[in-house]
Parts: structure tokens; sequence; C-alpha cells
């Protein structure tokens, strides 16, 4: 009957504890409910039979107390065949339990089909959503938390179609029945057992509402947690924190975040098992009324002895429907603040979306190159970064309130052309703007103002997909996912054979060190690519660019952390991938950028200088400093 006893510690725990003033009540936003109604719409048929077995199973859960009263009767009433009504009702009972299972097994299939086809819709519409959002949201994001929207919310969303969705339509059916089955069989003693009905209600919600309240904030620490384990357990973080000798702050850190978790849990089982104990004792109370007054009236005469036993197992059937449906708008409300924390990550609009009429790439001019090389031009272009309000989410962020300042300007009147097959390098002081201008080509960002322009078409006219095909861009840092070398390198060309895999490697002067592995292609990079140096994945990287083949190649400080050896190796297989590709080069060390066709110089956003090496050593400009600065410091 009763529960396991709470330690005095456990009360104290309970007292210690005050809510995180940062955590607050989410307010769902109008239209949440309609839109979760759509994520339904292609699951109406799995619905309506779910729907119609809970209906079912409900009956059966009313009709089970009403048979076993009619054993009692047929046994005290000593009429002629009451053994063959006995055994009929028996078998009566048996046949409801084996349909029951059937209706159960059948409720948890459908239950499981439509839970999990929207945990699918949920977390592939979400997932797809994000890969199209703007690089600063990424930058600005805690990782964890936006995984724990494609986790923790999800799950809570699904929970919104099966354990809410049967709860409320069994309970109402439930109580709906029971109720008036009670009435039909004795409006005495179902009034009486109703007396304590507000005592157990009016609290069961304040309860409902706690739970609620604790459920959302273990959301946000779980969500902390898993930005914090994202971070540290990285191989760049794990380096860090060893190399500072933090591991045991770390691991202070988490535990205390941790138990913070367990604190929270502690308080969710205290209230749960309260309201277990509070609800038990009341349904007990009631029970014992109505024996109490249900074996007066069989004493008197008035109702039999089976009535009483009917009106008894019904009772307990009574006070659960109460109990859930006096819940049933915090029930409701969680479900769709889950689903408005996900709605909010999908109605963040991408920065970058294809216009409609969007027309493929046109084919390049042979000019100086092979056929597919393109034009690529900036016409006066001006650009700033978006506010952090425009790109992110306050609660991605972990900060109360995002910024709305614009940023200043990064770009202001950027002007020059790539013709077909040429090199141009970009060159400047640090923030002068080079990676972003290199970033506007494949529309990685938009322009404030002005155009970027492929084969004469501005960029964002064309379809990204036939865009970003034709552009090939190798980093400072070039990503390698946690795959085998084969995979990282049909990232770029999905269908390509081992035999272009190889010709890709050897252009990238790669391919002895590969076949000397053990597992050759088979050899997974580890995380970030930590398997191999700095140049061995620059080159990968350069592989992947050869296999994709693009007409314009981007380098961004493709050799810029390399020594020597490494940099030789690495130019010997960027010379491969340049040839007849028009190329845009950003670089710091001048050394490498000396026999570009042209060379643009950036300061402070604005082009101060453009033309061959020579020309802008003997100009003595920004250029001219910077190349006597660095060789000046190599002297």
């Amino acid at each position: 009957m009763g529960g396991a006893g709470m330690s005095g510690g456990g009360w104290g725990t309970l007292r210690a504890l005050r809510r995180q003033d940062e955590v607050t009540a989410h307010r769902v936003r109008p239209g949440t409910a309609q839109r979760v109604l759509a994520f339904a719409r292609p699951y109406r048929r799995e619905i309506s039979v779910f729907l119609v077995t809970v209906v079912l199973a409900a009956g059966i859960g009313v009709a089970t107390p009403v048979i076993a009263g009619r054993v009692v009767d047929a046994i005290t009433g000593g009429a002629a065949g009451a053994g063959r009504t006995v055994v009929l009702l028996a078998m009566i009972f048996a046949g409801l339990a084996i349909v029951d299972a059937g209706l159960q097994l059948l409720q948890r299939w459908y239950s499981a089909r439509i839970g999990e086809g929207i945990i699918l819709d949920l977390r592939a519409g979400v997932y797809d959503h994000v890969q199209r959002m703007p690089l600063q949201f990424f930058s600005r994001t805690q990782t964890g938390a936006l995984v724990s929207r494609l986790n923790n919310d999800v799950l809570g969303a699904q929970r919104a179609f099966t354990t809410t969705l049967s709860g409320v339509v069994s309970n109402v059916i439930q109580l709906v029945l029971t109720a008036a089955v009670m009435f039909a069989l004795s409006w005495q003693i179902t009034a009486l057992s109703l007396v304590l009905l507000p005592a157990f209600v009016l609290p069961a919600r304040r309860v409902g509402r706690k739970l609620a309240e604790l459920t959302r904030e273990s959301y946000v620490l779980d969500a902390q947690m898993s930005s914090t384990m994202t971070e540290r357990f990285g191989v760049g973080g794990a380096l860090l924190v060893k190399l500072f000798g933090r591991p045991e702050t770390e691991a202070q850190r988490f535990r205390q975040r941790a138990a913070r978790v367990r604190d929270i849990g502690v308080r969710q089982a205290i209230f749960a098992r309260t309201f277990f104990v509070a609800m038990l004792l009341v349904a007990l109370l009631a029970q014992a009324l109505t024996y109490g007054l249900g074996g007066w009236l069989a004493v008197e005469g008035q109702i039999s002895a089976g009535t009483v036993v009917t009106l008894a197992l019904l009772l307990t059937r009574l006070y659960g429907p109460l109990t859930e449906l006096a819940n049933v708008r915090v029930d409701v409300m969680s479900a769709l603040v889950s689903f408005d924390r996900v709605f909010e990550v999908l109605d963040l609009a991408p920065a970058i979306a294809q216009r409609p009429g969007a027309v493929p790439l046109p084919a390049g001019s042979a000019r100086r190159a092979g056929a597919g090389a393109a034009r690529v031009e900036l016409r006066d272009v001006h650009f700033r970064y978006p506010s952090a309000a425009e790109v992110s989410l306050a609660s991605l962020e972990d900060v109360a309130v995002l910024d709305r300042t614009v940023s200043a300007p990064v770009l202001q009147g950027v002007s020059f052309t790539v013709e077909p097959g040429q090199l141009v390098a970009l060159v400047g002081p640090s923030g002068a703007g080079k990676t972003t201008t290199s970033m506007l080509v494949p529309r990685i960002y938009d322009v404030t103002s002005g155009a970027v322009l492929v084969n004469g078409v501005d960029v964002r006219d064309l379809q990204l997909g036939s865009l970003r095909d034709s552009i090939g861009v190798v980093t400072q840092d070039a990503h390698l996912f946690h795959e085998t070398i084969a995979e990282n390198l049909r990232y770029a060309r999905p269908a390509a054979t081992d035999e272009q895999l190889w010709d890709a490697l050897a252009g990238a002067q790669l391919a002895d060190l590969v076949r000397s592995l053990p597992d050759g292609l088979d050899t997974v990079v580890g995380e970030r690519g930590y398997r191999f140096s700095g140049g061995e994945k620059q080159r990968i990287a350069i592989a992947r660019l050869l296999l994709k083949a693009p007409s314009i190649v981007i380098l961004d400080e493709a050799t810029a952390h390399l020594d020597s050896e490494s940099e030789a190796a690495v130019q010997r297989a960027l010379s491969v991938a340049l040839t007849g590709r028009t190329s845009l080069v950003i670089a710091h060390r001048l050394s490498t950028v000396r026999n570009a066709d042209r060379i643009v110089v950036l300061d402070r956003g604005r082009v101060v200088e453009q033309g061959g090496h020579d020309e802008l050593v003997a100009a003595g400009g920004l250029y001219a400093d910077l190349y006597r600065t660095q060789f000046a410091v190599a002297a």
C-alpha cells in the first residue's frame, strides 16, 4: 500500500535546493498547437486506429469490475444454475482479458509508429534546416545545446502524440463510463466517494506544475552538460585541458553540474513519490467509505454484495483518470514547450536561400584555360556581418538576450576580376577582409550591396548546388571527418571509384604514403584527422579538391602553419590542383604569391592596390611594406 520511506538527508537535500534564477518558464508562442497538428497529419490513419484501440481498452477496463460483481452475486445468491453462471462469467472475463491484451499490443505498435515517425520527421527536418544556416550561426551556438534540441526536446514532442494523447482519450472515456456505471449502481455511494475529490485533484495540479518546472530545468542543464562534453571530448579541447593542467578543475566543474542534475532528479522523485502516496491514501479512504456505506446498504438489503465489490473496484479506476486529467494542462503545455523549442530552430531563417527561377552556372570561357574555367567578378561589394539576433537564439548561446548591434562594415566598395584560368592573390593585414571576400564567391555569405558574378551571372541568381559544385576550397585547417580516407575523399564525389581516388592522391603527392598504411584507403583518419600531420591533412584536402574537379579554386592560407618540408609538398600538390582553373589565393606568406597573375591588396575592407608583384613592390605602397617587413623578419 505504501511506498519506501524518505530519509532525513533526502528531505534536507530538498530544503537546501533552490531553483536556478536563469531558468524561467518557457512562453509558448501563438500558433504552436496548429503547427503540431500539421506534423500529425501524415499519421491520420495510424492515430485513428490508435484512438479506437484506446477507447475499446477503456471500455474493457470498466466492464471487468461489473463482471467481478456479478460473479460475487452469483456465488452469494445461491440461485439454481449459479455454477454455470459463474463459469460463463469467468469465460467472458478471460475473453475480455485476451482481447485487452491484443488491444494493448496494437496500441503499443501504433503508438511506436506514430511516435518514432514524428521523431524521424522532426529530427530530419531540424537537421536539414540547421545545415542551411549561415556559418555565423555555428560560430555562436553551443553545439551541445543544439544537439539537445534534436534529442531531449524531440523526445518531449514525441510524448505529445503517445503518452499525452492516449492518456487524455483513455482517461476521458474511462472517467465517463466509470462515473455513469457507478451512478447507475448507487448514486449515494458514488456521491459519498467523490467527497474527497477536491482534496485529491487540487494538490495533484500543483505537483504536476512543479514536476513540469523541474523537467524544464533539467533540459537546460542537460544541454549545458552536452556542450561541455562536446567541447572537452574533442581532440583540440582535450589537448588544451591537458596542456594547461586542468583535468581536475574540469572534472570538478562537470561534477558540480552533474550534481545539480542529480539534485533535480531527487526533487522529481520526492514530488512524484509524495504524489503517489497521497493518491493511494485518498483512494483507500474513498474505498473505506464505499465499503462502509455499501456494506451497510447490503446488510439492509438495498444493494447486493456484488454491487459493493463492483463499486469498490470502479472507484480505483475513477481516481486515476481524475488525477491524470487534473494535470493534463501541464502535460500538454510541457509537450507544446518541447515542440516550440524545436520550432524556434526551424523558424530561424537561413541567410542564404536559392531564389525562385535560379539558373545553373553557365559554361565558362576556354581562354587561357580548360573549357570549364570560370570568370569571377566582384563589383562594388559591401558587406557587414549580421547581428546575433539575426542568426541565432539566446537559448542556444546560453545568454539572456541576443545582441542586436549591427557590425561595422567589413568590406567597402571591393571590386576586382579573376579571368578564366587566372591566379589572383588576396593579401593584406589581419582583419583586412580577405577570407570574408573569398567566402562571398560560394555564397557562404551574401553581399550587403554590390554583386559577385560568376561567368557574368550574379551568384544569387544561380542554383546553389550548381554554384558550389563548381568551387573547391582548401583552408588552413582542413577538416576531415572521423571516417576512412576513402570516405573523406568521396565526400567530394560519392560515386568515385578506387582508381579515381588513387589518381587524386597521386596528384596531391600522397599516394605513396597512403599505400604504405596497413589499411590503405580504409585507414580511419581519427577525430579531425589527428592521426595525420598538418601537411598530410592538407594534401588529403587537396586530393578531395582534385576529385571534385571544380572550375574555381579558393585557397585560404592553405600553407600558413606548415613547416618548410610540408609546405614544399603541399605547394607541389597545389601546382597540380590549380592548373587550368580560376584561382583565388589568400596568403600571409607573400613569397607564395609572387607568381600570381595579379595581386589584390586589401586594407580595412577596401582594395588599396592591384597589380603584379614587381609592380607593387616598386610602387612602395602597403604591399611593399608588408613584403619588406616579412623578409626583414625572415632575415
